[in-house]
């Protein structure tokens, strides 16, 4: 890559933590680098603020020379607009005389943290957004509509911006806060449409099918893709298009090698797919088991209200056919997946344990029967240190990647495996963070039944 696209990609906020580290002692040490990068961002500022001024300028056939206090930029705007089209800026401005003009009707007011992927439009703190898409992998985005709507996207997200008063959520969470300037406000899922009414609220699509709304202030209407007549619904209240455990009885294609043992550089990977391997989770207040659910949700509050939010995860790995005395290291392994439920606005960064179940006697849980009343290890919803000891603990970030990988390695979850007596080791995961809404994120990590992502693995060093 040459220095003109890495200081257009810097611009434009498309560079790595790394990449970017890099750049800038690069252009610490390199003058002439340094030089290019102030000149090429101010005049990139400049323009984003005379954009107006530009489309009416190359609308005309003799364009006029635009006088700046900066002698680099007074060739005027119509010999900028060349240079933009040189650094792939184009569509910040750039429209087709026969066609109709490219007008902003959103500004991205902050980018926390955020990963970007296939994006149509600029992804970079302050630009202006016309019409068109934006995919947010990692981190957390925020919009301010000219309506005067703000709407925060949660990763992993993919909105399409359609007017000032207009987006769609095509996969993902957001929530938005809609002033009285903007109301009527709309936001339309792949299976309804929420009109605001002046409130806030937050609106998710889950991967797996059916939407689901909740209203913290005001109230909204909702209308369902085929229905004329729009539910009003009210400050406290949601609105699910489906449930939870739609997927429950979806028949999963998976290949059963790609979960299987395998040894690679002396460590050797077992997931809960193999043998008799189970995973699963309990929600408080439910009573149906969640073993063929293809993800295992996690979720912690002290909100009495929200107490049958609740939920632990739980697994067993077979180890049966490892000879576990040579264990000299271990990785405990967790694939984070969203859940489609709740709002990571709601949840700070969460810090979550991982807990051995020291009992054999527990090991023997079925994973089609087990639900929070007979959890086992547990007692009212705490966990039973008599018979359990931590192992690690990890940390998810808001707006974590779908991508991201848990990896726990600790001498106490070594010395666990190694002496375990029967070759099943269970471990239940707990979020310790709690919430400030009972709308707050439910985590969530992908199991044995998940098409795509891997289920909790150990891997093992082995003498």
């Amino acid at each position: 890559m040459n220095n003109d696209d890495r200081i257009d990609q810097a611009i434009e906020g498309q560079l790595s933590d790394a990449e970017l580290e890099q750049f800038q002692r690069d252009a610490l040490a390199d003058a002439d680098l340094m030089t290019a990068y102030v000149e090429k961002s101010s005049l990139h500022g400049q323009l984003m603020a005379s954009s107006d001024d530009l489309v009416r300028l190359l609308e005309m056939d003799d364009p006029v020379v635009v006088s700046t206090p900066k002698r680099w930029f007074s060739a005027g705007i119509a010999a900028a607009a060349a240079a933009i089209v040189a650094t792939g800026l184009t569509w910040i401005f750039v429209e087709q005389k026969s066609g109709p003009k490219i007008k902003a009707v959103a500004t991205l007011e902050q980018a926390e943290g955020c990963r970007w992927a296939g994006s149509e439009l600029p992804t970079a703190e302050g630009s202006r957004l016309p019409a068109g898409t934006l995919d947010l992998v990692e981190g957390m985005a925020t919009l301010k509509f000219d309506s005067g709507a703000t709407v925060t996207l949660e990763a992993p997200a993919t909105l399409e911006v359609t007017s000032a008063m207009r987006c769609r959520l095509v996969e993902g969470s957001v929530v938005a806060d809609v002033p009285e300037s903007a109301h009527g406000f709309t936001i339309d899922a792949p299976d309804l449409e929420v009109i605001d009414l002046g409130t806030r609220f937050g609106l998710t699509a889950n991967q797996f099918g059916g939407s689901h709304m909740m209203v913290f202030e005001g109230e909204v209407e909702v209308r369902k893709n085929g229905e004329e007549t729009a539910k009003l619904i009210r400050e406290g209240h949601g609105f699910l298009n489906g449930a939870e455990r739609a997927t429950m009885n979806r028949e999963i294609e998976r290949s059963p090698a790609a979960h299987a043992v395998r040894a690679r550089n002396g460590w050797l990977n077992v997931s809960t797919a193999v043998g008799a391997g189970k995973d699963s989770f309990m929600r408080r207040g439910t009573d149906s088991s969640m073993g063929a659910e293809p993800l295992m949700m996690v979720k912690h509050t002290d909100l009495e209200q929200g107490a049958n939010n609740e939920r632990r995860g739980i697994l067993t790995i077979d180890l049966q056919n490892v000879d576990r005395t040579q264990i000299s290291d271990a990785e405990f392994l967790l694939d984070v997946e969203p859940s489609g439920f709740g709002f990571s606005t709601m949840v700070p960064n969460s810090k979550f344990a991982v807990y051995a179940v020291t009992d054999d006697s527990v090991d023997r849980w079925q994973e089609d029967l087990v639900v929070w009343e007979n959890a086992p290890a547990m007692e009212d919803g705490s966990v039973l240190n008599k018979i359990t000891q931590q192992v690690g603990t990890f940390q998810v970030l808001r707006g974590a990647s779908a991508a991201t990988q848990i990896q726990i390695s600790s001498p106490e979850l070594s010395e666990f495996l190694r002496n375990d007596a029967n070759g099943l080791v269970t471990f239940l995961i707990v979020r310790i963070t709690s919430e400030h809404n009972t709308s707050g994120l439910v985590h969530a990590f992908a199991t044995k039944e998940h098409p795509d992502a891997k289920p909790p693995t150990l891997s093992l060093k082995l003498k």
